[in-house]
Order: structure tokens, then C-alpha cells, then sequence
């Protein structure tokens, strides 16, 4: 978890997994969602400016954490996060274990989660299912 300190003075938090361990039992094929090239990038833009396309982009804040993960995946809190979780809801304070004398908390997750390894294709499969199935978009 990283903690930032905007101008404004709000906190931003971004959650982020390490997912080195399940390239043990995870293939390319199961985890690679689309991506394009750097190459294919400046075509496209190139082509867009040539036929004067009207061309938006947008960010999808969260965006991994709107797919439900397709498998059971279990992800380790240890010392200051732990505490962070504490302070914000006590009521998991009946999960905390020690290891090597700091707090640790367990826990499932539901939802994709920024670094497994399959996080980005879940998102694409359902980003594509919204906008194919759900509001008649065409899949080039």
C-alpha cells in the first residue's frame, strides 16, 4: 500500500500486490490482457490526426478493482498496513496474528487487485463486456 500526500492535502492511497509468487502456477496466456505497441501507438495517432478524428481518452479510477477476481488469492498485511486497517475498522482486530513480533492480517480478496498477475486481463474482459454486450460497442 502507498501512501501520498496530495497539494490539496488529501491522503491517496494505492493498493498494489506482489504478484513475483504466482508466476509459479500462472501462465502468460491465463494473465496477458491486450496491450498495444509503442509502434502501433503513433500509427494510430498519425492516422487520427490525418482524417482530423475526434479522439478522447479517459482513466478509469480503480479500474482493477472493478473486476471480481476469478480465483482464491490471499494477500498478507504486515506491520504498519495492518495497523492502518485496525484503526479505520477494530473489528478485525480478531484476525491479527504475530510474526516475528509484528501484526499480521490475512485476508481473501473479492475483487482484482493492481499486481496479480491476471488483474489487467479481468478488467479487460469485463471493460469489453460492458461496452460490447451491454451498450452495442464494436470490438476492433
Amino acid at each position: 500500500m502507498f501512501l501520498k500526500e496530495k497539494r490539496s492535502g488529501k491522503i491517496k492511497g494505492r493498493g498494489c500486490a506482489d504478484g513475483r509468487k504466482q508466476r509459479i502456477y500462472k501462465t502468460k496466456e491465463e494473465t496477458s490482457s491486450p496491450t498495444i505497441s509503442v509502434e502501433a501507438l503513433f500509427l494510430s495517432c498519425l492516422i487520427d490526426a490525418i482524417e482530423r478524428r475526434h479522439v478522447m481518452v479517459v482513466d478509469i479510477p480503480g479500474a482493477f478493482m472493478h473486476a471480481d477476481i476469478d480465483e482464491l488469492i490471499h494477500v498478507k498485511l504486515v506491520g504498519d498496513i495492518a495497523e492502518l486497517l485496525l484503526r479505520v475498522d477494530p473489528s478485525y482486530q480478531k484476525y491479527v496474528t504475530y510474526e516475528k513480533g509484528k501484526k499480521v492480517i490475512y485476508t481473501e480478496l473479492d475483487k482484482a487487485l493492481y499486481g496479480t498477475l491476471q488483474a489487467a486481463l479481468l478488467f479487460w474482459e469485463n471493460l469489453v463486456d460492458f461496452l460490447v454486450n451491454k451498450h452495442g460497442f464494436a470490438l476492433n
